[in-house]
């Protein structure tokens, strides 16, 4: 089980919390599923802004963005602890083609599924002793930037290292 991001908002009414939260694990239990903030808002009896924006001071990541990261996670466990085809694995974690999938998990983790997968396959196997809580802090994707902020800037330091 991977665990939460710690919440931030020391001064948000708590029952506005719990309706985040509430939010929040409906995101976890299915992050296969379509996640709209008009859907996420309906279930915190929120309007979409307000959800958006409490969200996003509660748990630091905007709700798109903790939904990709746990889409990621969980990509990234199935790939490491399953022999499921890369196909399947998308399709799982709520990916529409496998194109996007490949992109978006290289562009998260700076590699490729198949590349993950390799790699885990040829480490030696001592993750057993590590506890799983310990594990799931450092596997978790590091998404502090939009997805499409960071091609930008891999473009630009590219761009920049030609010139």
């Amino acid at each position: 089980m991977t665990s939460a991001p710690p919440l931030r908002a020391s001064g948000q009414d708590p029952e506005l919390l719990r309706r985040l939260l509430r939010a929040k694990d409906r995101m976890d239990a299915a992050s296969h599923e379509e996640w709209p903030v008009a859907r996420l808002a309906q279930v915190s009896c929120v309007s979409e802004a307000h959800f958006a924006r409490s969200f996003k001071e509660a748990f630091g990541l905007p709700p798109h963005r903790y939904l990709l990261t746990r889409r990621i996670e969980r990509a990234s466990a199935l790939l490491r602890d399953t022999d499921l085809p890369i196909i399947d694995i998308a399709f799982q974690t709520g990916w529409k083609s496998l194109g996007t999938f490949g992109r978006t998990f290289r562009d998260v983790t700076g590699e490729s599924p198949g590349e993950l997968r390799a790699r885990v396959q040829a480490e030696p196997q001592q993750r057993e002793r590590v506890p799983g809580c310990f594990l799931s802090a450092a596997e978790r994707p590091d998404l502090t930037i939009a997805v499409s902020e960071k091609r930008r800037q891999e473009a630009a330091a590219i761009k920049g290292a030609s010139e």
